[in-house]
């Protein structure tokens, strides 16, 4: 690389520290992405780069879809494919980054530290027979989801850019090819902490658990069994994050364990979707034929995978065995109270309850049957009962369970202290209002890829951004799809 092109590069703001690329080499695969052949700018987070410090009005230029396309490694990276193991669909499979790399780990000016992941950057040794590309569409849907998400208040990898190629992707026909930069806390999975016990025994689960503890949990250095705190804290927080999942309706799709990042952030958003009408069995994923990830099992299913974490840490509990397992299960088994409390809170700020009563449970699972039953929309329903008057086009609101239930649930808010118009505010600002109804993602995605048309993703976008205002420019985002016989289908995109 010239000089010239060095100053160039160097005027982005990147500022890399690479602390996982100074891990043992087991742990990962150094190798540069594969350039492409015409890289152009799609899309790029402003805000997000400028929160970040980068060089926002650079980054839109040449120089910077070279480098958020793999074409050209800015200075201070150092690239790197991450192996890591997983159990998918239940069945353990040796995994790592089949289409991504990871450029670096960015500090901002504030001092924090992000991985900078280009994802679609080509074939690894991890690929599997894949390409190791990505297309427009899948990546376009991650910029979408996971930014919404971000505007929801839900821990989320973000999506700094979106690249096209100017080459196809090969898939059931020839797509757009595009690159996407996710920015995250980092990507240490369940899945890498699976791969560093099968490869490198304790000594490679110890490593790994030490660094993971420096990076995202400072405060149990020095704790008395940092280990044990290391796995409570992992379920504290994946609780935590399933529990505001549900409560606006999202169903991630595919939660294996490679998927499921310690920092306690939503990664890979691959058949993930928001819910409409409220059925508890909901599921998207069109290769998920039994259910296993739907929308009612998700906590089942992060208590499955974090049981599969607790048994890689076991030659690090205890040098028992037995005690070992005695306090992994202990620990394993409190996470259905740990979700249930959290998943609770949310809903009572869903409510507006700013008080806690027994009858809370059945006060929430009782609304959720009438819903069921009438196949209410999951946000429009909470969003509706924080109005002065509900919609009288509702079957929910006419149904008898639900008029007795309201009766019960406007006593319930009286016997608290704060006044009605502070439940209420409580509500509006708990439920929102537009959430990316999969009916207008998949229009703006037809629109950017069969068309080449950014502008209704840019206004998509634009109201996900605030998500709990109201304006009746923001009135056709948050109505629910016309009625269709097709159940709606996500899919993977590899």
């Amino acid at each position: 690389m010239s000089s010239e092109d060095k100053g160039r590069l160097s005027g982005l703001g990147w500022n890399f520290d690479n602390s996982y690329a100074r891990l043992p080499s087991m742990f990962y695969v150094r190798l540069s992405p594969i350039a492409v052949r015409a890289p152009r700018m799609a899309v790029l987070n402003r805000r997000l780069a400028e929160s970040l410090g980068l060089n926002g009005e650079a980054l839109e230029g040449e120089e910077g879809a070279a480098v958020l396309s793999g074409s050209r490694i800015p200075e201070g990276a150092e690239p790197l494919a991450q192996a890591y193991a997983g159990h998918q669909f239940g069945v353990f499979t040796m995994l790592g980054d089949g289409r991504a790399i990871l450029l670096g780990e960015h500090i901002t000016p504030r001092g924090e530290r992000f991985d900078i992941q280009l994802k679609g950057s080509g074939q690894t040794p991890f690929s599997r027979m894949g390409d190791g590309r990505a297309a427009l569409g899948p990546m376009l849907r991650e910029y979408i989801i996971s930014e919404a998400m971000h505007s929801l208040g839900i821990p989320t990898s973000r999506s700094l850019a979106v690249v096209t190629t100017g080459e196809p992707v090969l898939r059931e026909t020839a797509l757009p090819g595009a690159v996407l930069t996710r920015v995250a806390a980092s990507h240490i999975r369940v899945g890498t902490f699976e791969y560093a016990a099968r490869r490198g025994g304790g000594d490679g689960a110890r490593t790994l658990a030490d660094y993971t503890i420096g990076r995202h949990f400072h405060g149990l250095v020095g704790a008395e069994n940092p280990y044990l705190s290391l796995l409570d804290a992992v379920m504290e927080r994946q609780a935590s994050l399933v529990a505001k999942w549900m409560s606006v309706g999202f169903i991630h799709g595919v939660m294996n364990s490679d998927n499921m990042a310690l920092s306690g952030e939503t990664i890979d958003y691959g058949p993930c979707a928001f819910m409409d009408a409220y059925d508890p069995a909901t599921v998207f994923s069109s290769i998920d034929h039994q259910g296993r990830y739907s929308y009612n099992n998700q906590s089942l299913m992060a208590q499955w995978n974090l049981a599969r974490f607790a048994e890689t840490l076991l030659p690090l509990l205890d040098s028992d065995q037995e005690k070992a397992i005695r306090l992994a299960e202990a620990s394993i088994r409190s996470f259905p109270e740990k979700f249930r409390r959290l998943w609770l809170s949310g809903i009572r700020g869903k409510l507006g309850l700013f008080t806690e009563e027994e009858e809370d449970i059945s006060l929430a699972e009782t609304l959720f049957t009438c819903m069921h039953r009438n196949g209410a929309d999951f946000t429009s329903t909470f969003r509706d009962l924080a109005s002065d008057s509900l919609p009288a086009d509702a079957p929910v609101f006419r149904d008898g369970a639900f008029i007795e239930w309201h009766g019960r649930w406007r006593a319930r808010l009286a016997r608290q202290p704060q006044s009605m118009d502070a439940c209420m505010e409580l509500m509006r600002w708990r439920n929102p209002a537009v959430i990316p109804r999969n009916h207008r993602v998949e229009e703006a995605l037809e629109a950017a890829v069969e068309r080449g048309d950014f502008t209704v993703m840019d206004r998509l976008l634009r109201v996900l951004s605030k998500p709990y205002e109201e304006s009746p420019d923001t009135l056709e985002y948050r109505m629910p799809p016309p009625p269709s016989d097709l159940p709606y289908k996500t899919f993977c995109g590899t």
